[in-house]
């Protein structure tokens, strides 16, 4: 889950460079959503929804203190900006916002990968390392 984490922000950086600032938003979150679950597979945790993947999360890792306070407000954003990026027609996101949704999706996937790493003892590749 963590390479797919990887692939999807490498596939945003690519759109965000190629001028698709909806699509890097996009990738962005999803690449968010991929390493959450990964966290949250290391407990047995699995949904069947978004909402229901973002709110364990958020209960299990956010609001125990596992991660920092403003990780739940991030991941939302994320999802609302993938919600304009890929079904609004009347409004778009803009180079500064997509860069903003990237740079955030990358620290989220460093902190769930230095948490997994802590947890399992296993180490993992990063976007660069691949």
């Amino acid at each position: 889950m963590l390479r797919k984490a990887e692939e999807k922000l490498a596939a945003g950086r690519n759109d965000w460079h190629q001028g698709f600032y909806g699509d890097a938003a996009s990738r962005a979150y999803y690449a968010v959503y991929h390493a959450i679950c990964a966290v949250l597979a290391e407990r047995d945790l699995s949904f069947t929804s978004h909402g229901q993947t973002l709110g364990a999360f958020n209960r299990e890792f956010v609001q125990s203190g596992l991660f920092p306070p403003d990780t739940f407000r991030k991941i939302q954003r994320l999802f609302e900006d993938r919600q304009l990026g890929d079904y609004d027609w009347e409004r778009s996101l803009d180079r500064d916002e997509a860069e903003r949704d990237l740079n955030d999706a990358r620290n989220i996937i460093t902190a769930c990968r230095r948490y997994l790493e802590a947890k399992t003892g296993r180490s993992f590749p990063t976007e660069s390392s691949q």
